[in-house]
């Protein structure tokens, strides 16, 4: 069977308007497929350049099939089956700034440019003191960004509108604010702090699309269905949000919502954020460690588990939804909507992927609703809480291997150097660079966090979650 690479392709001779800070399934399958949509219109004619934002990363195997790529889409949308197959051939170029650093800031030299995206994970928006202007590069997204911006900067060029993908609070406007920590740090002077603040926008985001990537289990019958081979093809499903907060000029500038997708640039976001952190990515981040433990590997097998539906469901509109300010009949409505997602047959989404980094998806998407139920009921949320302690029996020194955890290098390090504590739990629980504070101040979560993990580990977390779904 031929090759992607041996495909006759014809890209568009469109100029680079897009820096992209990742190349992983979810940009490719989300803010890349959104510009094939609008070039696809004549209404942006612009293409990408995709800089790798880590050492070990995947530019290569792009550049092995021509930077292009397929994106897959399967499922519902609207009540409407949906399965479609494109081939993705925005991406102009890609740079690798740990190979060719020049060739990284040369990027803030395209007159073109206008636009920058990233999706770094939720710990890649990130200060570290030890950068310098000088590495090459830097280590953080943030600080490769400022010696970007300054490199534009000292070229007496434009700014950038800049929009962050990471699933954090407020990402745009923490990126920025990290950015002007490095301009002081490195003394870059008044006049670039200036520009920073003038010539240059930041959104902030919510993105919303399940990319379970690359299909391992059947790539053949999917390549033999495409007629080729693509080893960086990725699959999603249908349904795609994306929410802008910022500056209006936006959808003028970026024509999204002309292109007819499903784009809101708003001046508040946070309702449509706290909404789908909460009910879509929480009860990921709970279903992963409680189901993989258990044996069950995808979102649809839980979805298939009667068990683990029934937890997962009861999580959604007891310990979650009652936390949420919107009204409870739109939150029904979604949560109907986002199991119909995660039952999608198409999909085989995996949970290792949705394990990576669950450190930080554990303080962004679990630890508000369990705060919140103990300040304002008195009670500890069982359910949430059992994930959550299932996270940290995974990271901890109990000799478990059925789950590896997989988390940034500095996240690894301080816990080995926490397994040397007296109390694991308690030395993880009171570190505030993990959870934003210090969580010992519930005590009533430290006891139960310690009587789940040995709960988990007596008679495993099936049984547990078969106790929860009986107490109701």
């Amino acid at each position: 069977m031929k090759n992607i690479k041996d495909i006759q392709i014809t890209k568009e001779n469109n100029p680079v308007k897009v820096i992209q800070f990742g190349e992983g399934n979810f940009l490719r399958a989300f803010i890349d497929w959104q510009i094939q949509q609008m070039n696809n219109k004549g209404l942006f004619n612009g293409s990408v350049a995709v800089v790798q934002p880590i050492e070990n990363g995947m530019v290569d195997w792009l550049e092995e099939q021509n930077d292009n790529y397929t994106v897959v889409l399967e499922g519902l949308l609207e009540g409407q089956k949906v399965q479609s197959d494109e081939i993705i051939s925005v991406i102009d170029c890609t740079v690798n700034p740990y190979k060719n650093f020049e060739d990284y800031l040369q990027l803030a030299d395209i007159q073109s440019a206008e636009f920058i995206f990233s999706n770094t994970t939720e710990a890649g928006i990130t200060y570290d003191s030890n950068d310098r202007l000088e590495d090459k590069p830097a280590k953080t997204y943030p600080a490769k960004l400022t010696q970007l911006l300054y490199r534009r900067f000292k070229n007496s060029m434009s700014g950038f509108q800049i929009i962050p993908c990471e699933l954090i609070e407020h990402n745009g406007d923490n990126l920025k604010k990290i950015v002007l920590q490095y301009a002081k740090l490195w003394n870059l002077g008044e006049d670039f702090v200036e520009w920073v603040n003038h010539e240059n926008d930041f959104y902030s985001t919510l993105v919303d699309r399940i990319v379970p990537g690359f299909p391992r289990e059947n790539k053949e019958e999917v390549f033999e269905r495409i007629g080729y081979e693509d080893n960086m093809l990725v699959k999603a499903e249908a349904f795609l949000l994306f929410v802008i907060e910022g500056n209006k000029k936006l959808e003028e500038l970026l024509p999204l919502k002309k292109a007819g997708l499903n784009v809101i640039v708003t001046d508040d976001m946070q309702p449509y954020r706290e909404r789908k952190v909460r009910l879509l990515n929480g009860p990921h981040t709970t279903m992963a460690p409680l189901a993989l433990l258990a044996g069950v590997d995808t979102v649809g097998d839980v979805m298939k588990d009667t068990d683990f539906l029934k937890f997962i469901t009861d999580e959604m509109h007891d310990e979650i939804a009652p936390m949420i300010a919107l009204p409870k009949e739109e939150l029904t409505l979604y949560i109907e909507a986002i199991i119909e997602r995660f039952n999608n047959p198409f999909v085989r989404h995996e949970l290792t992927s949705i394990a990576l980094n669950s450190i930080s998806k554990c303080e962004y998407r679990l630890l508000p609703t369990i705060i919140q139920n103990i300040e304002r009921t008195g009670k500890i949320p069982k359910r949430i809480t059992l994930a959550f302690s299932a996270w940290i029996y995974i990271y901890g020194p109990y000799g478990q291997t059925t789950v590896q955890p997989q988390d940034t290098p500095d996240v690894m390090t301080a816990l080995k150097e926490m397994e040397k504590s007296d109390d694991f739990v308690k030395a993880v629980l009171e570190h505030k660079s993990f959870w934003g504070s210090d969580l010992t101040k519930y005590p009533e979560l430290v006891d139960q966090v310690k009587k789940n993990i040995s709960d988990i580990q007596k008679v495993g977390t099936r049984e547990l979650v078969k106790k929860i779904n009986e107490s109701k």
